[in-house]
This record gives structure tokens, C-alpha cells and sequence, in this order.
């Protein structure tokens, strides 16, 4: 469809800061036309009303299609945002396939049409998909962010506007090639990249159903309340400030290994970083060391260069905002034994050096506020019982990570820290589990098959005792 107007969004690299691409910038007009298109591809078209099978096959024809150009892909974010290429055919690439593939074989299990017997009724329970959805979509991993919502959307029969970040529209030019070669009807998936104002507009759009935002918290409270006012449903996945606890019998050399991941991966950009890590006095001075060594070890550059493991931030204004937070570390009392400048013999790329601080106390700033950039603060406690209190110490609640010697032990611990989701000594919880946020890191979450409750509507049926029910050619699955 032609846009609107001739606006255009320049796509400029980090690392040259020069433009490698233009696309148009969406307008109202361009959302009004988006949000038809999806309106009457759920009111009318095919895909709400194909068998899961059917849906089911459309999506595994997108995964092919993502494995084939996984290369390409992870090129193409490294390019638009700076993710280092290693990093990004990881998280940018596979990761996306991979929860596609998750959600289709979950989809098979997911109880979308069920029969409840009690003695005060019968009913049949389904779950019908909640209609057109907005997913908005963040600059730092926007592929991957976009398969979490866009997996269970789909295979419920959602359709959806998709608003990229004006930082990194490319990659999602690129999965509409995949779509429309995997045989998805048209209208279900539409893609607008657009600033504010138009974004914005589409929240309130009234052939809207839900909205699905990732992103930061300040944008997350204002679509939280747009979305409010007009009772309509909204997920947000938002900031975090995530704590790692480092306990006393804790192997130092996996403990630095997994943080150095844990705490920089995609050069900090990474909501669930684990930025505050807090370790006991007692062993304070050999981690700082341990992790400053480690952190030194890895190379700062060009994201296209497989070595690199620090690429350059998203933009000169996220570059400007991390630089802001490391000056604030410094004038609050915290040390940089690490960085705290721009690398040397890189004049070009909006890079910042990896930086930790030590003598960090809860209430600064750096301890408290999402940085989103390659700074990681060192915390000091005297009991376990601090270290929690620490930990909780945070308005945000999406991640967090404790390393021990003792695991059951971890596990009671993890009990303890009011976060999403907890990593005992550098586990993932994989595809299969749900994940988000407490507090101000956000509402609702992605994956698992708890990915599906975001983007389906419940619909009971009172039934007589005696009735037969079946959906399509499945009978529905007996409850009670």
C-alpha cells in the first residue's frame, strides 16, 4: 500500500552514523488504513476462522522461511542497532525461529476448546482470539520482541498492526517478505513504522482491540492509561533494574563467566540485564577484580566483526543518556574501576566503554534507574537477609539471578525476590515458561503457554447434559 505522505525515516547506522536506509514514516491516514485492513481481515477474512491446523501449517512455513535467511537477519539488526553479529545471529535470529517453533508445538496442547462438567452445570469454555491486535515494538531486539507477540497472536487468530521502532524498521520489512511467502492472508499482519504522534494514535484507535507494548516504562504508564480510559486490554513489558545475588559459596570463575553475559549481552540494551549485582563484603574485592579482568578481556568494535562482544549504542541520544548516568555514578560517591568514557581510536560510532562501579549504595541513581547501556553497578551486603532486602529494593521486578554452591537453597532464596523470573546460577528459564514483570516493569507476560491468555477472550456456553460437542472435526477436550 502507498503511504500517505513523502515523510521518510532516515535508518542510520551506529557504528558509521551514516544512513544506510530510508522508509516511509507512517502517518494517521497510514494507520487508519493499517487498522482496516487488519479489521476486515478478522471480521471477515479467512484466518480467525482456519482450523488450528491450518494455522498451525502457515507457521510452520514462517519458520522455514526464518531458518533459511537467519543469516541475513541477524546482518540486518546488527546494521540498523549495533548488536554485536555473534550476539545478534543468537538472540536476533535463532531465537525468534526458536519461539515460533515453541509456540506451534505448544499451540497443540493449549486448551483453546474444552467441555466443564459440575454438578451445577455443564458448559463448553473456548478461547476465541481477542481480535486486532497493536504490537509495539522496541529498537533493542526488535525481531525477537516481535516473534514473542506475534507467535501466539497468530496461531490464536489474531490479525495485528505491527509498529516498529523509526530506529530499526528494516528487519521488519524483511519478516513481511517472510509472511507473505509462508501463505499468511492478507491483512493479517500489517507494518507501519511511525514516531510518537502516529503511535500513539494507533493505541487509541478505535479498531483496536488490544495493545501489546514493549519499551519503557514512562511510554508503558502512558499507554497504560490511553488504554485504561478506553477499557481496552493492554500487555506491557517494560524496564528492569535485575539483581544478581552472589552468595558466599558461590564458584567464582562460572559466576563472573555467566554475568558477563548476563549483565552486558547486546552492549547492555537488554531489559533483563542483570545491572546490580550484589555480592558480600567478604568477597567483594576478589569478585570486582575477577569481573573487572573479564570484562577487559572482551573486545570493543565494529558489530559486524564476529570478535566484537561491545558494539556502539542505538543512537547519539541513548549514548548521551548512559554517559549522563555514569557522571551521576561518579558524583553520588561510586568508583568506576572500570571505563566510565568512550573507548580509545573509536571516533566514529556512538560507543561507550563497558563500566562497572563499586561502592554503589541502594538509593543512587545507577542503583535505582534503568540505564539501558554497558554500565553494571557492584552492591555490598553483610547477611543474606540484606542482600535480599537489596534486591527488592527496586520499583522494577522483571529479573533476577542468584548464584550459590547450594541450589535447593537458591530455589527457597528465589522465593524471597519479588521479580518475574529468577536464574539459579545462570539458568534460563527457556520457551517454555512465561516471562515479564512485577511492579513497573510491566503486565502480563510473553511465552509459554501462558503467551496464549494475553491475546484470547474466554467465551462460556451452557450446554445440556445429553448434548455431543464438537469443534470442527476435534471433539472438545472433556473438563472436571
Amino acid at each position: 500500500m502507498a503511504p500517505s505522505t513523502d515523510e521518510r525515516i532516515d535508518v542510520v547506522s551506529p557504528y558509521t552514523e551514516q544512513a544506510i536506509a530510508s522508509v516511509p514514516a507512517g502517518a494517521n491516514a497510514d494507520i487508519d488504513a493499517a487498522v482496516a485492513a487488519a479489521r476486515r481481515a478478522f471480521d471477515h477474512g479467512p484466518w480467525p476462522r482456519m482450523s488450528l491446523a491450518d494455522r498451525l501449517e502457515v507457521m510452520g512455513r514462517l519458520s522455514a522461511e526464518m531458518r533459511a535467511a537467519e543469516t541475513l537477519m541477524a546482518e540486518v539488526v546488527s546494521a540498523e542497532m549495533g548488536c554485536p553479529i555473534t550476539q545478534s545471529h543468537s538472540i536476533q535470529a535463532l531465537r525468534p525461529r526458536l519461539i515460533v517453533d515453541a509456540m506451534i508445538d505448544l499451540a497443540q496442547e493449549y486448551p483453546f476448546d474444552e467441555i466443564r462438567e459440575a454438578p451445577s452445570g455443564r458448559a463448553r469454555v473456548t478461547r476465541e482470539p481477542v481480535g486486532v491486535l497493536a504490537a509495539i515494538v522496541p529498537w533493542n531486539a526488535p525481531h525477537l520482541v516481535t516473534m514473542m507477540k506475534l507467535a501466539p497472536a497468530l496461531l490464536a487468530g489474531c490479525t495485528v498492526v505491527l509498529k516498529p521502532s523509526p530506529e530499526t524498521p528494516l528487519d521488519a520489512y524483511l519478516l513481511a517478505e517472510f509472511l507473505s511467502r509462508a501463505g499468511l492472508p492478507d491483512g493479517v499482519v500489517n507494518i507501519v513504522p511511525a514516531h510518537r504522534d502516529p503511535s500513539e494514535y494507533l493505541v487509541t484507535h478505535p479498531g483496536v482491540d488490544m495493545v501489546s507494548f514493549t519499551g519503557s516504562t514512562g511510554a508503558g504508564r502512558r499507554i497504560g492509561s490511553l488504554c485504561g480510559g478506553l477499557i481496552r486490554r493492554a500487555a506491557l513489558e517494560l524496564g528492569g533494574k535485575s539483581a544478581a545475588l552472589v552468595l558466599d559459596d558461590a564458584d567464582l570463575e562460572s559466576t563472573v563467566e555467566a554475568l558477563r553475559v548476563g549483565a552486558f549481552r547486546n552492549t547492555g540494551q537488554v531489559c533483563s540485564s542483570k545491572t546490580r549485582v550484589v555480592v558480600s563484603r567478604r568477597r567483594a574485592t576478589e569478585f570486582i577484580d575477577a569481573l573487572r579482568a573479564a570484562t577487559e578481556s572482551m573486545p570493543v568494535g565494529d558489530p559486524s566483526d564476529p570478535a566484537t562482544e561491545f558494539g556502539p549504542l542505538v543512537s547519539a541520544r541513548q549514548r548521551e543518556a548512559v554517559e549522563g548516568y555514569i557522571r551521576a555514578g561518579g558524583a553520588e560517591g561510586a568508583t568506576a574501576v572500570l571505563g566510565g568514557g568512550r573507548p580509545a581510536g573509536l571516533d566514529t560510532g556512538w560507543f561507550v566503554e563497558p563500566t562497572i562501579f563499586a561502592g554503589v549504595r541502594p538509593e543512587m541513581r545507577i542503583a535505582q534507574e534503568e540505564i539501558f547501556g554497558p554500565v553494571l553497578s557492584v552492591l555490598e551486603y553483610d547477611t543474606e537477609d540484606e542482600a535480599v532486602a537489596i534486591a527488592n529494593d527496586s520499583s522494577y521486578g522483571l529479573n533476577g539471578a542468584i548464584f550459590t554452591a547450594d541450589p535447593q537453597h537458591a530455589l527457597a532464596l528465589a522465593e524471597r525476590i519479588r521479580t518475574g523470573t529468577v536464574e539459579i546460577n545462570g539458568n534460563p528459564v527457556g520457551l517454555a515458561a512465561p516471562v515479564g514483570g512485577v511492579k513497573n516493569s510491566g503486565l502480563g507476560r510473553e511465552l509459554g503457554p501462558e503467551g496464549f491468555d494475553e491475546f484470547i477472550e474466554f467465551k462460556s456456553v451452557g450446554l445440556p447434559r445429553d448434548l455431543t460437542v464438537r469443534h470442527g472435526t476435534v471433539a472438545a477436550t472433556e473438563c472436571g
